[in-house]
């Protein structure tokens, strides 16, 4: 079954061909480590991990490569103000190196909160601080880029005939649209900084041609996703935001260098707003995985809200949705354990329907309803179709959350009482109710599930 993926390249729908048969490279846009990763980034994440699931369904081999980046990203993209993991360090009293990997640890343990499949390749942007430098030296041979003098190396995108072919942004209207504080030493206003002079008082620097400096965020991505993927990769993923400034200098110093089309296919994740509005610490409403956590929220809610709405499309969290999406969560999951298992052949037309789906440029959310369907349908065979929905969806449907209180043996009871229910046998389900409530759990089956209360015996 062909896959459709929406190109903001060519901005239309296009069907995927991978560069070799049934391989596929994949480069995520990953997090600068200097603060907490919020949810509207993690957003971001989860839909470049449905893509791995999608493609992996499809039966491809997935290589995913994602960076992380420790230096080199200013506090403008527009390689303006100052490094944002200098700025954090002096902030926080730290070294960049400590907090990079106390934010790098951070952002991949929400990863795996949200059930999101480690990159096979995760590369940080210190280590590959040669391969940067070899990269500034070929565009500087090829005339592409020009130094100015205690500043930096600059890529000239005038050189770059195809420049604004991502964005659609033009030349002419970035020269008059441009500041009057930009750079006067720069040839055009949208030129871009490929390496950093450093002053010696600058936290981090490395050695190179130029003197001491470093690199430019723009140069980072291309160095390593070349690095690890060639020169031609199949797909390039991140937010919108990347798409007028940091994917298309990407593009114009990669292809600048290898003379060929670099990305086949560009896919943007849109943003997550809050309570209809930009997620901001002045307004407090920037909120992390962690604070969701700790109002007592499950990730996985988190994950269920973001699949409802399509990847290009935005996303309005708010806590009430979010305690939709929760409920809604544990009820697709208590359906789903009720479901006999078995070992006859799925609905066919279900699945087929599902593939088409997921295969449309990710329409997860008609996907869930497929899955719902699958649930609610309760033939032989759907717990395993559903089962198999989930190994795109990700949503974890066999979890059973733990009981704090409730002791093991009542708990194995408990699942007893459910797999009776499952398999219809009445007598033993209404005789092991009994025993729960002769040690204090009351059992109430409720048209969205069973629900349980456990009050202890006195002792007395």
């Amino acid at each position: 079954m062909e896959i459709k993926f929406y190109n903001s390249l060519s901005r239309k729908k296009e069907v995927f061909k991978s560069i070799y048969p049934g391989m596929v490279g994949i480069y995520v846009c990953g997090p600068t480590v200097y603060d907490y990763a919020h949810i509207g980034n993690l957003r971001s994440y989860i839909f470049s991990d449905l893509l791995r699931r999608v493609l992996e369904f499809n039966n491809y081999k997935v290589t995913q490569v994602m960076n992380i980046t420790d230096v080199g990203h200013l506090e403008s993209d527009a390689d303006e103000g100052e490094d944002k993991m200098v700025e954090s360090s002096r902030r926080h009293k730290k070294t960049p190196w400590e907090l990079a990997r106390y934010y790098s640890d951070d952002f991949m343990l929400r990863l795996e909160q949200l059930n999101i499949k480690k990159p096979g390749i995760i590369c940080r942007a210190t280590d590959h601080i040669e391969d940067m430098i070899a990269m500034v030296e070929k565009l500087m041979d090829k005339g592409y880029a020009y130094r100015i003098e205690g500043d930096g190396i600059y890529f000239e995108v005038e050189k770059f005939a195809d420049y604004g072919k991502l964005s659609g942004n033009k030349l002419d209207a970035l020269k008059a649209g441009a500041r009057v504080d930009v750079n006067e030493r720069k040839r055009h206003p949208a030129d871009f900084a490929l390496w950093k002079d450093a002053p010696p008082q600058h936290i981090m620097q490395w050695p190179s041609p130029w003197g001491p400096g470093y690199p430019g965020w723009h140069i980072e991505c291309s160095a390593m996703a070349i690095k690890y993927l060639g020169e031609q990769i199949d797909i390039h993923t991140g937010g919108v935001d990347h798409v007028p400034i940091h994917h298309e200098n990407e593009i114009a110093q990669s292809e600048a260098i290898t003379g060929k089309r670099w990305v086949n296919y560009w896919l943007h994740g849109e943003f997550l707003q809050v309570d209809s509005g930009k997620m901001s610490k002045s307004l407090e409403n920037f909120h992390t995985l962690a604070d969701l956590l700790d109002k007592g929220y499950d990730p996985l809610a988190f994950r269920y809200l973001c699949l409802n709405a399509h990847y290009r499309s935005q996303l309005n969290f708010t806590f009430e949705a979010l305690d939709g999406a929760q409920t809604a969560l544990q009820r697709l999951r208590q359906g789903w354990q009720k479901l006999p298992a078995s070992k006859k052949k799925p609905d066919a037309k279900l699945l087929q329907a599902f593939h088409s789906a997921i295969n449309d440029d990710l329409n997860i959310p008609l996907a869930i309803s497929y899955l719902w369907e699958a649930v609610r349908d309760g033939k032989p065979g759907s717990k395993e179709l559903a089962a198999r929905f989930d190994q795109v969806l990700g949503l974890k449907l066999d979890y059973v959350e733990k009981s704090k209180e409730l002791p093991e043996d009542l708990q194995q009871l408990l699942k007893q009482r459910e797999q009776a229910r499952a398999e219809k046998d009445w007598a033993l389900s209404d005789k092991l109710r009994d025993q729960l409530a002769a040690r204090g759990v009351i059992v109430r089956d409720t048209k969205d599930g069973t629900t349980w209360e456990y009050n202890p015996p006195s002792d007395k």
